[in-house]
């Protein structure tokens, strides 16, 4: 055996750079050993459970106590996202706790629909936790803080509500000192703010691409009605202001008074990464908790853990090539392997126009039909869509894109089979061209094979997370350890996704392998047709952004910027099934791994309102 494996040293290769990547990561996440960094399930109301990521600096004892902030991510967001937050105040003394929001990550989902305003994404218990827990006696339980990034946002302003009004009925103070509001200020309302007892900073990206639902539908702040309000909440009539200086503190810290409103020039998704804010957030903290850490605010490492998060994302991609090469080394598997089939003749004229004409029509198809889909999905996937708690595809977003991808997949195979029947076949063109001539036995072999990849794949992900705590991610997009019902979950979306998988499969491999064409071409045509039309998407969404100020598909934003991380994976999916179909000279292993992976990939980084366990 390791003999067999030493000859596949580009397997050990991609397993060390990940293993490694991940090390320096875990590195930069404690500060070189100066905070620990530790996770716990929290059971909490309602046969709830959140998860957390705990951040203890060696500073914080009983005798030198701490503040504690509380980290919340936003809609479509795990604790792992935020991590940069958590990795900055903690290295600067403060103990932090970054959630998995309800129904989001590791944590249950919620029986409150509306959870990020009820029960501020599980943060309200958190707190509740450690002020009441001895266990915590590092500490200072007069100093207690959360913070939040869009909907994670609303959760900290809503806590701020919460315990002031808490406070307000025993006439103690409020559980939260001071919270900072990231990326929300549709709840900057005086019906919420009455009874705020916190200090409150808020931070709202000039370029917000939901600017369009605040009262004057743009990011600026200044004039802001939400961030007038905010400030004129502490004061009474005669001082109230009529526009916000940005940066400046208004208030008193000691009654818990202080306010101050940031609007750094970023666009809402990208808002957390970008060191200005960040540097903002901290000088804040450090602020209201009179707390010297001798860093400057943009004396910043987070970055560097990003950098080793790419890498190991990247090489993780690349990994599953090796191992596949590798399993198919073994005897069992190595029947799999076939002759690769011709490449198709080259274009005559008329071939070409037919090749592009239909490569445009499929990205435009593509580009027209996904905002469609994703309201389909709403009224096909009620529950999921109501934020009900369901096994009938649980998750919200992501049946948008299955929707899409499913109708995709099958214009995919009518255009293939149609450009096929009504030209090819006349060009003399046969489907022994395609790799798709398959016995029984071996589908059966190559569906196992899929699973062993499968399997393997995520095997060194959560060894890797159990040695270093860390997973393969760049800012928002990552690949994340899972709990064992995510495995159910797939296979309820996974039929419908195979479809698109398997019909770019049979394009990429039957379709765009032309004669005398190099290979990084062909493959290059394949990961911009396949992504194409999902690019044109958010071209004509920012496009419209920047001449008119709103977004072009308002209601549908949040669906837009799901793409951000569903483009890379569209792109790349062609190389990874040209690559398997050179491996087995067939279409099928290649959609077999990539859906198991990549959608494993998707239901992990999404909500889902999986039903809570009955104990």
């Amino acid at each position: 055996m390791i003999k067999k494996i030493l000859e596949h040293k580009f397997l050990v290769i991609c397993l060390f750079v990940i293993l490694i990547s991940n090390f320096f990561g875990s590195l930069v996440q404690s500060s070189k050993g100066k905070v620990e960094v530790t996770s716990f399930i929290l059971p909490t109301q309602n046969n709830q459970s959140l998860a957390v990521d705990f951040f203890k600096p060696v500073s914080a004892t009983e005798e030198n106590k701490a503040p504690f902030i509380v980290v919340i991510p936003g809609f479509q967001r795990s604790k792992e996202a935020l991590s940069n937050i958590a990795i900055e105040l903690s290295r600067r003394g403060f103990v932090v706790a970054s959630i998995d929001p309800y129904a989001q990550g590791l944590s249950s989902s919620s029986m409150s629909k509306r959870s990020a305003t009820t029960e501020g994404y599980g943060m309200f218990a958190l707190v509740e936790h450690v002020y009441q827990e001895e266990r915590y006696n590092f500490i200072d339980k007069n100093k207690i803080g959360a913070t939040g990034h869009s909907a994670g946002g609303n959760a900290a302003i809503r806590g701020a509500n919460y315990f002031g009004s808490k406070a307000i009925q025993s006439g103690s103070l409020s559980k939260l000192h001071s919270v900072y509001v990231s990326g929300y200020v549709l709840t900057m309302r005086d019906s919420v703010l009455k009874d705020v007892r916190s200090n409150v900073g808020m931070s709202y990206a000039l370029y917000d691409e939901g600017a369009y639902r605040n009262e004057l539908k743009n990011g600026d702040m200044r004039l802001a009605p939400e961030a007038l309000r905010l400030v004129n909440s502490i004061f009474n009539k005669e001082s109230k202001i009529k526009e916000v200086e940005i940066g400046h503190y208004y208030g008193d810290l000691e009654n818990r008074t202080l306010r101050i409103v940031h609007n750094e020039a970023v666009l809402h998704p990208f808002q957390p990464y970008n060191k200005i804010a960040t540097a903002n957030q901290i000088e804040y903290f450090e602020k209201v908790f009179s707390h010297d850490s001798k860093l400057d605010t943009m004396n910043q490492i987070w970055q560097w853990k990003e950098l080793f998060g790419l890498i190991s994302l990247i090489i993780a991609f690349i990994s599953i090539i090796p191992i596949a090469r590798f399993l198919l080394s073994f005897s069992f598997f190595s029947s799999l392997i076939k002759p690769i089939p011709p490449a198709l003749p080259k274009h005559s004229r008329n071939g070409k126009i037919i090749f592009w004409s239909l490569f445009f029509l499929g990205a435009s198809i593509a580009c027209f039909s996904y905002i469609p889909m994703s309201e389909l999905s709403k009224e096909l996937f009620v529950a999921a869509s109501s934020r009900e708690q369901t096994w009938f595809f649980p998750q919200r977003m992501n049946n948008a894109v299955m929707l899409w991808a499913f109708f995709n997949g099958i214009i995919g195979l009518l255009i293939f089979f149609g450009s096929y029947y009504f030209y090819g076949r006349h060009q003399g063109i046969t489907p022994n061209f395609w790799g798709a001539s398959i016995s029984n036995s071996e589908l059966l072999k190559t569906i196992l094979l899929s699973l062993c990849v499968f399997i393997s794949y995520y095997l060194v992900l959560f060894l890797s997370y159990y040695l270093f705590h860390i997973d393969y991610r760049f800012w928002f997009m990552g690949v994340r350890i899972f709990q064992p019902e995510m495995l159910l979950v797939l296979l309820i979306y996974i039929p419908f996704f195979f479809l698109f998988f398997f019909s770019n499969s049979l394009r990429v491999n039957g379709a765009m392998r032309i004669e005398g064409q190099p290979e990084w071409i062909s493959m290059l045509i394949g990961g911009i047709g396949n992504s194409l039309g999902l690019i044109l998407i958010i071209i004509i969404q920012y496009v419209s952004f920047a001449y008119t100020g709103t977004v072009f598909w308002t209601d549908g934003w949040l669906y837009i910027n799901l793409l951000f991380a569903v483009v890379p994976m569209m792109f790349i999916l062609p190389y990874f099934n040209r690559y398997f179909f050179r491996m087995t000279g067939r279409i099928y292993l290649g959609p077999m791994v990539t859906s198991l992976i990549f959608i494993m990939i998707l239901i992990t980084n999404t909500v889902c309102y999986l039903p809570l366990k009955q104990f």
